[in-house]
């Protein structure tokens, strides 16, 4: 029987991906077949040019398309696989990734995300979209491991 998440477990499973803390990630929204990533945007998560690494929105978009299967499946699942569009630059002070189960089956889920980087305003713009398969696993979640 696989472990539910609801928003508490999904953050305290965040918590112990030692990467996510480190890029400062939280998630804000969670349950229902979506999820929602917010990152701070620091100058130590930037590229050459005072961008955001596309390393960080790939990374972003991979934990909120699991996170959003881990809705469907439960807290035991890794992601099979995942593309990523760059649309334009990120910049800005936060970045916001929403991703959403397209479709599932029992031990499998297809999610969509939507990246987006807000400014100091409130305004943000899209950056990046992905696609991505997560798979639930029969390993036990102990409370160490990521998503």
């Amino acid at each position: 029987m696989p472990h539910t998440l609801d928003l508490d477990l999904a953050r305290k499973v965040l918590d112990a991906q030692a990467f996510s803390r480190l890029v400062g990630a939280r998630i804000t929204a969670f349950g229902d077949g979506s999820a929602t990533l917010e990152i701070p945007i620091r100058p130590e998560l930037s590229q050459q040019f005072g961008l955001v690494h596309g390393g960080v929105l790939a990374y972003a978009a991979d934990n909120a398309l699991t996170f959003a299967a881990g809705t469907v499946l439960g807290a035991n699942v890794l992601t099979g696989g995942f593309t990523i569009t760059y649309l334009r630059p990120a910049a800005g002070v936060l970045l916001r990734a929403v991703a959403e189960v397209t479709g599932a089956t029992r031990r499998q889920a297809v999610c969509h995300c939507e990246i987006y980087a807000e400014d100091e305003n409130g305004e943000s713009v899209l950056c990046a979209v992905a696609q991505g398969t997560t798979r639930s696993v029969e390993r036990e979640l102990d409370g160490n491991e990521g998503s």
